[in-house]
């Protein structure tokens, strides 16, 4: 109790349910939290690719403009091709969703699993990078950059747990401030060009080519420079996000991001190549060119450096929007844990963030805050991603053949073969620098996520309620009651209906009580109630509860502890079903609010328990058909 009152301290208080419209963003807030990876990438792109060029030697840097020219255009084509998934699937058109409404379940869970690992490298490469642009800033730091990403990346997770609004407030102006210095160092830097250093480019230090500049060195370097469009396709993912009309504004802000990432990167490359800037394994790039542009002593030179960090570390928090709504939907597809689709006291998905903070430690602690690595497998998981989704795309407006299918079929071809292309020259160039992790963990995540998908049909098929059992019934007593039995239900599975069975044996007054979960409807959930349970006596109440919160233990608590001070003659029972798990898998299927229900109402007074167990065993088969004549009931079981 002392760590769960600790936690609600650190994050704020919770929220009602009432807030969540509130807690929706407009525009310019959910910019910087949707897009801050997208443009932060214009920090290490351009230098991701000079550093592949430079093994050509110095005269190959200059191949630095045709190749963000062509990473350009697929900005271009990727951002409309996004727009349309948007349009199409305005209540969020992620690749997961379109593959799987378009491509079936099994390939969606390709682009998933693609998103799952793009989203945990990002957080881990952007917090690295930012930690690079301050040493850069600051070289005596050089030693700590692994300390100072796991502490950003902390300070990132708890702005992020504490809700959606409040992210958007912290983040903000600083994505703002890296752009306005970004578009203040291009007019500097023009203005130098043009009136003092002249345009002629001045030539790079001179380095020693270690490889032949040939075709496939250059596409090394354009697929290095390719790490420029992760982040894209979070708008798309996170339309929700977006206060209404949600899909416009989405469509908006994906234009304005692409606009800006397109500019931004065209600028960054263009001031490299006219000043001669080379890659520098202690100064970034874009800290030479501000360091040509303001000067090294500069203040401008300093909000560079600062803002380039701030955005960085903001960078990882389109992970932090992207990865928990994507583990949520897995939830309800049932390839997740339900845990990951509950929603905390904030209104946010706070397991989902946990998992996210967890595995991007482990990635910043094995590189020792170093990017050369992870960078290097960062782009293979998007491009993974957006190939099906432009693929579904195709598939979605050949079937759909509304107005102006044709044009919309043919541009999302064309982000196909182009991200699919690109897909191939990043697994053929980087897979001995490292992509071969990437090769190799996609399939295991697909596999993982199928089997966690199979065994929980199977348990909820175990826990499908008996359609041949006898109807519940408790025989009204002549006396006035004297023992009232209050029953947990989760859910309507055959453990709930063994427990109000074994509640109707023991006490004279029974009320079976649901608290019910977002979006359930109270009068659907009482005509399931009358057919599982037949006609009741008047001692057999059903209780549906409401939340205005996001915890569905608090107003069961509440309730009892009105049914005691109203009815102090009675003697209260609480009963609770507890499924039993047959192996650790299911015992990560099946939540564990009976055992939080039990320490809640254990706390300040002593009450009587009835834990109603239920074993799942191999031996207790039961037909699939159970499963899919309960198709809109069987949610979630508690287990102990």
């Amino acid at each position: 109790m002392f760590a769960a009152s600790l936690f609600s301290r650190v994050i704020g208080r919770a929220l009602p349910r009432a807030e969540a419209a509130r807690e929706r963003l407009p525009n310019l807030q959910a910019l910087p939290i949707l897009s801050s990876d997208a443009l932060s990438s214009v920090a290490y792109a351009t230098e991701a690719s000079l550093g592949v060029l430079i093994l050509a030697g110095s005269s190959a840097l200059k191949q630095s403009l045709p190749i963000t020219l062509a990473i350009i255009a697929l900005i271009v084509i990727v951002v409309l091709s996004y727009r349309q998934a948007i349009s199409a699937y305005p209540n969020g058109g992620g690749s997961y969703v379109v593959a799987r409404e378009n491509l079936g379940r099994n390939v969606s869970l390709i682009a998933a699993a693609a998103l799952l690992i793009d989203y945990t490298l990002t957080a881990a490469v952007s917090l690295m990078a930012g930690t690079q642009a301050l040493s850069s800033l600051l070289p005596s730091l050089l030693p700590h950059e692994l300390s100072l990403s796991l502490l950003l990346l902390a300070l990132v997770g708890w702005a992020n747990l504490r809700g959606i609004r409040e992210a958007g407030r912290i983040f903000a102006i600083p994505t703002y401030v890296f752009v306005v210095m970004i578009v203040l160092l291009t007019l500097v830097g023009l203005t130098d060009l043009s009136f003092q250093h002249g345009w002629t480019p001045e030539p790079p230090p001179l380095e020693a080519a270690l490889q032949p500049l040939g075709l496939f060195l250059i596409l090394r370097a354009f697929s290095s420079g390719c790490s420029a469009m992760t982040g894209i396709e979070a708008i798309s993912t996170g339309v929700q996000v977006f206060r209404e009309p949600a899909a416009r504004n989405a469509r908006v802000t994906l234009l304005v991001m692409g606009g800006l990432l397109a500019a931004m990167l065209l600028a960054v490359t263009g001031l490299g190549f006219m000043y001669g800037i080379a890659p520098d394994s202690q100064v970034t790039v874009l800290a030479q060119i501000g360091i040509r542009v303001f000067g090294s002593g500069s203040i401008l030179f300093w909000l560079l450096q600062l803002s380039t960090l701030l955005i960085l570390v903001l960078a990882a928090n389109t992970a932090f929007a992207g990865f928990p709504l994507l583990a949520a939907m897995l939830a309800e597809d049932r390839c997740l844990p339900p845990q990951m689709r509950w929603l905390g006291d904030r209104l946010v998905y706070q397991n989902g963030i946990g998992v996210l903070l967890a595995v991007s430690a482990l990635i910043i602690w094995i590189c020792h805050g170093d990017t050369t690595v992870a960078v290097n497998l960062y782009a293979l998981g998007v491009f993974t991603a957006f190939t099906l989704s432009q693929l579904g795309l195709v598939l979605h407006w050949f079937r759909l053949r509304g107005p102006g299918w044709q044009g919309r079929m043919a541009l999302n071809a064309l982000g196909a073969l182009s991200t699919f292309v690109v897909l191939l020259v990043i697994i053929v160039s980087k897979f001995t620098e490292g992509a071969w992790t990437v090769v190799i963990a996609l399939p295991l995540v697909v596999w993982g996520l199928a089997m966690i998908r199979r065994r929980y049909r199977e348990v909820l098929a175990l826990l499908a309620p008996d359609l041949c059992m006898e109807p519940l019934f408790l025989e009204p007593k002549a006396l006035l009651p004297s023992h009232h039995a209050i029953v947990w239900l989760n859910d309507f599975n055959q453990p709930s209906f063994e427990a109000v069975r074994y509640a109707c044996s023991i006490a004279d007054k029974v009320t079976a009580v649901m608290v019910l979960a977002d979006q359930q409807d109270a009068d659907q959930i009482g005509v399931e109630w009358d057919r599982c349970a037949g006609t009741q006596t008047g001692a057999l109440n059903f209780q549906c509860l409401e939340s205005p919160f996001s915890s569905l233990l608090q107003p069961f608590c509440d309730f009892v502890v009105e049914q005691e001070r109203n009815h102090p003659e009675l003697c209260t029972t609480v009963v609770m079903p507890v499924v039993v798990p047959r192996d650790r898998l299911d015992q990560t299927l099946l939540n564990q609010r009976a055992l939080n229900l039990f320490t809640a109402l254990s706390a300040g007074k002593s009450r009587v328990f009835s834990i109603v167990r239920f074993y799942i065993s191999p031996a207790r088969t039961r037909d699939n058909a159970a499963l899919a004549a309960w198709p809109d009931v069987v949610v979630e079981p508690d287990h102990a």
